[in-house]
């Protein structure tokens, strides 16, 4: 099609983190150059996170038809192609397209509830989100619904939290809404901090508008005046289109007092938390809201009846509160199609590691893990054997590839000795050594331990410690047995749920790969080829021409040997980085 006759094509560029950091915003600023320059009036958007970050810079291009083109790692040089072979001239630059074949393959497995304007809509902008029949819901029950049956909606589709626990929503509201106090306070909690997550930080920055009026509905519901987004300070751009949203809400009159002519008075206010881990638990997050060091408290009383400032409080997180609007607007019955008998609707995940399409997916509860990887994520990225998957971050747990056809549901993740968690999942192929991710989550857990519990603050320390001596080849009999009683403890004395559920890797890679820790202790070897104390580089001489490439990036001399004549490695001065193996073109280098 020419230009000429028809000038309504819109383009749409992914500036979420994701689409930012693999440059976005240069793709962008070059359309808008080459439009300006050029005279051409065409529509450019920017959206939030399309879910194919693997694919990113991600650009939409729609005709006048409304025929839409993916483009997938673009970058500023190939944007002048893009206009005048495509725009002006009608013919999509192929070689740069996402194949259909591709797109339907990542999102036939998908369901769009809480994702359902990302990647869509423009998240600065309000009226985008009016147009996709945003602040609707509220409309609706300041209109026509009662706080209780707002309770009762959301009881009865079935959401349960989607921070961790998986308590049912709706009940924890009940909970709240019982409390004779005026003063109540609605949270939201987006301290995403399990490593790999990105769930949390992709709808705000994506969608934040949505978020918002979920929380709207939860103060409506429970009787709150007031409340708190807490998220990350290392969320700066979920931020900042938080702040711009809640400006234009308190414009359109969905934020302040007497909102949309009903009697409903509702404020909304940003605390920025300093990243510490164990503040995604509530009564820590709490804490630090008020000011305080985020430490975790006992409960009784639990927030519901006594929470921010002394006063009740209702916490749920950034996913959990996406899904309310939808189901007010489309009712209970249509959220709970979705799911199993006990975990009904969707789930969001952030999916990771060595997997060929990495991103940002909403799957409906109930489908599998194998089709999660293999169908949405496409295999693994290496070609290798997929080995594993880790569930829910730090307090959630590794399920091997024979579990693979494990159903997604809080119930059926559970029995394996994971936890569903935030939505984190990282795969792994086999080339991953168990060990290694153990330790690595532990360090983690270790680190962002308050120090509050014994058990939790010693009792990881210690289990790390074994861990890091098994990997360095001074593991001896009986150290599996006590990395099992430690973890035991851990979990049972712990007062908060990072104590809790920190063993979790360790218990679930002692189960399900127990050889893995009996080869490093027993056979001073790692299986992965991953532990550098474990393993041994060498040079096949039949493979090696003698061309020298390796000595060139050996950091440390180690590798000698004349031209024309195979090199040797001096493994007293080797330090196992691996760099002579990847450099090797012709394969002459193993690793043992």
């Amino acid at each position: 099609m020419s230009w000429a006759r028809d000038k309504s094509w819109l383009i749409k560029v992914g500036l979420a983190s994701c689409g930012i950091a693999a440059g976005g915003r240069k793709v962008y600023d070059a359309f808008s150059t080459q439009f300006g320059d050029r005279g051409l009036d065409v529509k450019l958007k920017q959206t939030g996170c399309m879910g194919m970050c693997y694919n990113e810079v991600l650009v939409e291009v729609s005709s006048p038809e409304k025929e839409r083109i993916f483009y997938g790692k673009v970058t500023p040089e190939k944007v002048e192609r893009i206009i005048n072979e495509h725009i002006i001239g009608g013919k999509p630059v192929t070689e740069w397209v996402i194949p259909d074949e591709e797109i339907n393959s990542f999102l036939a497995k998908q369901t769009r509830i809480v994702l359902r304007n990302c990647g869509i809509i423009d998240p600065e902008s309000i009226d985008d989100y009016l147009a996709a029949d945003g602040y609707q819901a509220i409309d609706k029950i300041l209109r026509s619904m009662s706080p209780q049956e707002v309770i009762s909606e959301v009881t009865n589709s079935g959401l349960r939290g989607r921070g961790g626990a998986g308590f049912p929503t709706g009940i924890k509201w009940g909970f709240a809404r019982k409390s004779a106090n005026r003063q109540k306070y609605i949270i939201c909690n987006a301290d995403e901090g399990d490593p790999g997550a990105f769930m949390d930080r992709s709808v705000l920055e994506s969608d934040p508008h949505s978020v918002i009026e979920g929380i709207l509905i939860a103060g409506y519901a429970v009787g709150a005046s007031e409340g708190y987004i807490y998220v990350r300070a290392e969320y700066p751009l979920a931020i900042q289109r938080l702040e711009i949203a809640i400006a234009q809400s308190r414009e359109a009159g969905f934020i302040g007092e007497s909102i949309l002519g009903y009697n409903f008075d509702f404020d909304i206010k940003i605390r920025q938390g300093a990243g510490a881990f164990v503040c995604g638990e509530e009564t820590a997050l709490i804490m630090s809201i008020e000011g305080r060091r985020g430490m975790p408290r006992f409960r009784p009383p639990f927030p519901a009846q006594s929470g921010l400032w002394g006063k009740p409080t209702t916490i749920n997180n950034v996913e959990t509160l996406a899904n309310v609007p939808w189901i007010i607007l489309h009712g209970a019955d249509a959220y709970n199609t979705y799911g199993t008998e006990k975990s009904k609707g969707t789930k969001v995940f952030a999916l990771a590691g060595k997997v060929a399409r990495g991103g940002l997916i909403e799957v409906p509860m109930g489908i599998t893990l194998r089709e999660i990887v293999f169908n949405i994520g496409g295999g693994t990225s290496t070609g290798l054997e997929f080995k594993a998957i880790q569930i829910g971050g730090p307090s959630g747990g590794v399920i091997p590839a024979s579990l693979a056809d494990t159903r997604v549901d809080y119930e059926s993740v559970t029995e394996t000795g994971a936890i569903m968690g935030s939505g984190g999942l990282i795969v792994m192929d086999e080339t991953s050594c168990m060990l290694d991710i153990a330790k690595f989550f532990l360090n983690f857990t270790q680190a962002e331990s308050c120090g509050k519990c014994t058990f939790c603050r010693v009792g990881t320390l210690r289990m790390l410690e074994i861990l890091q001596r098994i990997t360095e080849g001074n593991g001896k009999e009986g150290d599996i047995e006590l990395l099992e009683e430690l973890a035991q403890n851990v979990k049972r004395a712990s007062l908060c749920g990072l104590g809790q559920t920190a063993p979790n890797p360790v218990l679930t890679t002692v189960k399900y790969f127990r050889d893995e820790y009996e080869a490093h202790i027993y056979e001073k070897k790692c299986p992965a080829k991953k532990c550098p104390a474990l393993i041994t580089y060498e040079i096949i001489p039949e493979k090696c021409p003698g061309c020298g490439l390796c000595t060139k990036y050996c950091p440390t001399g180690a590798i000698s040997g004349e031209k024309k004549k195979p090199y040797v490695i001096d493994n007293e001065k080797c330090i196992r980085c691996g760099l002579c193996m990847k450099v090797c073109r012709l394969d002459a280098v193993s690793v043992y």
